[in-house]
């Protein structure tokens, strides 16, 4: 595997971990995340929705950056 195609797959598996991430902060309140979470505040019902929103678009950066990667040299 040529070292285009390993970055292009590493962004993609950052990009779904990233978006994974944005809806667990969209759905999770700050006192129910984990303590080494950015965000966490213990009892809080608050939710980060920006948080979620930043580690969404991140996610969105990453497949953009894997699929400029797919194109032909």
């Amino acid at each position: 595997m040529n070292q285009r195609r390993s970055l292009m797959v590493l962004l993609i598996i950052v990009g779904v971990a990233l978006i994974a991430l944005g809806i667990y902060y969209w759905v999770t309140p700050a006192g129910s995340l984990p303590s080494f979470f950015p965000g966490h505040l213990a009892g809080s019902a608050h939710k980060h929705i920006k948080h979620g929103l930043a580690a969404g678009i991140a996610g969105i950066a990453c497949f953009l950056g894997a699929w400029m990667l797919s194109g032909k040299e």
